[in-house]
Formats: structure tokens, C-alpha cells, sequence
């Protein structure tokens, strides 16, 4: 996973452009960073008037976790898939979720919808 440019070479940078009068473009060839990352940085000081790092990553609360209720009851309906799941949550419930994030959370949660013919035959588990 990249990492973040340190905070020493953001400072020059923005100084070049604030205190030195060069062009943000000029100013990230002169220290080996993108231009965009240049102006990103530069918007950043002037709307936040923050010169650190904003952070990347971290944690997103899961969109299917409220509809835990409703996704444990279609244990009911062993056979549907998670393509169908997913359409099917989206138009009873308005929760668009792929097939991965379906994947993780019934993986997270221990549901499970093994097709295990022996034990149907049994009766048991």
C-alpha cells in the first residue's frame, strides 16, 4: 500500500508556491511530485487551512449490516444466489450491495447456506 509523501516535503511545497510565488505545476516538478498532488495539497491549505496529511482508508460502516434481520430470514430461501440476493435487496429494501460485500458479510456474520444433501436426507443439521 502506497504511503503518505512526508510532511517535510508537503511544507516546501506549498511554501514554494505561497511564500516563493512559483506555480503549483512548477513547484511539484521542482520537488518530484505530481501535479495534481500539488494542487490538491494547495486546495487543501486554503479550504481547511490544514497543511497535514487528510488521512486515507479507514473504516466504512457496512450498508448491509441494518438489513441483517431481513438477509438471516432468507435462510428460508436456501437456492437463491447472491446476484439475485442483491437485486432482490435493492428493490424490496433500496440497499444497492454487490455480490462481495454480500460475500463478507454472511461470511462475518456465520451464515452460511451450505447445500449438504446427506444431511437433508438425515433430517439433521
Amino acid at each position: 500500500m502506497p504511503r503518505a509523501y512526508s510532511q517535510d516535503l508537503r511544507d516546501r511545497v506549498i511554501d514554494a508556491v505561497e511564500s516563493g510565488g512559483e506555480s503549483r505545476r512548477s513547484a511539484a516538478r521542482r520537488f518530484g511530485v505530481s501535479e495534481a498532488t500539488a494542487v490538491r495539497w494547495l486546495q487543501r491549505v486554503r479550504h481547511v487551512g490544514d497543511r497535514r496529511c487528510a488521512g486515507t482508508g479507514g473504516h466504512r460502516p457496512s450498508k448491509v449490516k441494518p438489513e441483517r434481520v431481513w438477509l438471516a430470514a432468507i435462510e428460508a430461501v436456501p437456492d437463491i444466489t447472491l446476484v439475485a440476493l442483491s437485486l432482490r435487496l435493492l428493490e424490496e429494501r433500496g440497499v444497492k450491495a454487490d455480490t462481495g460485500m454480500l460475500s463478507r458479510f454472511f461470511r462475518a456474520e456465520g451464515i452460511s447456506f451450505k447445500k449438504n444433501r446427506a444431511a437433508r436426507r438425515a433430517g439433521t443439521t
